[in-house]
């Protein structure tokens, strides 16, 4: 059996010893964004450190657990934490869960992140759904020998994030009141924030707002063919003739401001699909 397979199944075993329900939306919760869970009806909680082949987060703000339950009337499995390039793990091990969320039954992934504002009309504290992205990170989770049951060798890119679903999140956002912005995310390897040169270079190709995560789990989505809907918060603004310095306390302060805008509309989403 092939090695990645194996691992899958021996990961949904223990899985399963918690539930044998499927699950029809997988939720991954970015930076400071773990406050969708309070939402969730839980019926299972288990930790990554229980999970065989799970990496562990070594990120402060994310909590390391794998949320089972329903929200919006739909059964959804959620993680509290993801994982980042920048911790040291493969392309292959970040994405990891979104293969194990595939194989428990998710066809729609929700995936939402902190990020930096290059838009100059994007203000900290905005919400922005996702309509594309550009990967600079430097590497690639399909890299390496591909599993055909996953999906096609050269899986097609021209709808990363499923114009259904970006409609649904406007309408939901239009119909709470909430502004929203549409753009797109670059993703960069980090951990460091971009020099004031690189924000000029990032804005300059076309992206509104830059991140280190989101990029590879929505690749291996859509090699899946699962739908896909990214939200992300700016919590920073990465103007260049302005620039001034962030520190994490700053970041996840404004994501737990903005959050509860967030966490409204992709709950309304869910309940609609």
């Amino acid at each position: 059996m092939n090695e990645i397979l194996k691992k899958i199944d021996e990961t949904i075993e223990v899985i399963r010893k918690y539930s044998t329900d499927n699950y029809a939306v997988g939720i991954i919760l970015g930076t400071g964004l773990g406050g969708l869970v309070k939402e969730i009806d839980v019926k299972h909680t288990i930790e990554y450190s229980s999970l065989p082949h799970f990496p562990l987060s070594t990120v402060e703000s994310h909590k390391g657990k794998l949320i089972l339950g329903e929200l919006g009337g739909k059964k959804v499995i959620a993680m509290q934490g993801r994982f980042h390039y920048y911790e040291g793990y493969t392309m292959q091990q970040i994405t990891y869960p979104v293969r194990v969320m595939k194989k428990l039954g998710v066809e729609t992934l929700l995936v939402s992140n902190a990020c930096g504002g290059m838009n100059p009309i994007y203000r900290k504290g905005d919400i922005m759904v996702m309509i594309d992205h550009i990967n600079l990170i430097g590497d690639n989770p399909l890299i390496g020998k591909n599993e055909e049951s996953f999906g096609p060798r050269f899986p097609d890119m021209s709808e990363p994030y499923t114009n259904s679903l970006i409609a649904l999140a406007e309408e939901c956002a239009i119909e709470n009141k909430i502004k929203i912005q549409n753009g797109v995310y670059v993703a960069v390897a980090g951990p460091n924030l971009e020099t004031k040169a690189e924000y000029r270079f990032l804005r300059t190709i076309g992206a509104d707002v830059v991140g280190m995560s989101t990029v590879p789990e929505v690749i291996v989505a859509n090699h899946m063919s699962m739908k896909v809907l990214g939200i992300s918060i700016i919590t920073d603004e990465c103007f260049p003739d302005s620039l001034k310095s962030v520190k994490l306390e700053d970041v996840l302060e404004v994501a737990k401001n903005a959050e509860p805008k967030m966490t409204l509309i992709m709950k309304e989403v869910i309940k609609r699909l």
